[in-house]
């Protein structure tokens, strides 16, 4: 049976905090809670996210977007639809559930005018770039960014 793909809503917040965490294991559970009511379930229509559910109704991925007024890297247009995470469980993997995902967060993203789907990896992330690559996204540029305190 193919997953079921819904936009998350506050019923999703549990299951979801903890898929974030295995994805971004250096943030607090608590965190990941914080963030997901103040960016992913607000009413400001500048952010989305899906949840992947199996037939036994477990969330078992999810992705998060948002719309980008600022510049993102590679793209010309704005506002930018932008893959802020995506994450599917390791034994629910190759299944197609991150296509599925990336296609409601395109749809979304269609539907509110964009017309370029950007997104970023870690450049050590081997595992990520080759997922982007077979979910149809192309390499734009590799930046190393730099800081220093004043």
């Amino acid at each position: 049976m193919e997953p079921f793909i819904e936009m998350g809503t506050i019923k999703d917040v549990e299951p979801w905090a903890q898929l974030r965490a295995a994805l971004w294991p250096h943030h607090p559970i608590e965190d990941h809670r914080a963030e997901l009511g103040r960016a992913f379930l607000s009413e400001s229509g500048e952010a989305v996210a899906f949840i992947a559910r199996n037939a036994a109704n477990e969330a078992v991925a999810f992705a998060e977007a948002t719309l980008r007024h600022d510049y993102v890297n590679g793209c010309s247009s704005s506002p930018v639809l932008f893959l802020e995470g995506i994450y599917v469980r390791p034994v629910d993997r190759r299944k197609g559930i991150a296509r599925l995902l990336c296609k409601a967060v395109a749809d979304w993203g269609k539907s509110l005018g964009c017309i370029e789907f950007g997104s970023d990896a870690l450049l050590e992330n081997s595992a990520s770039h080759a997922l982007h690559t077979a979910l149809g996204f192309e390499e734009t540029q590799r930046v190393v960014f730099f800081r220093k305190p004043l």
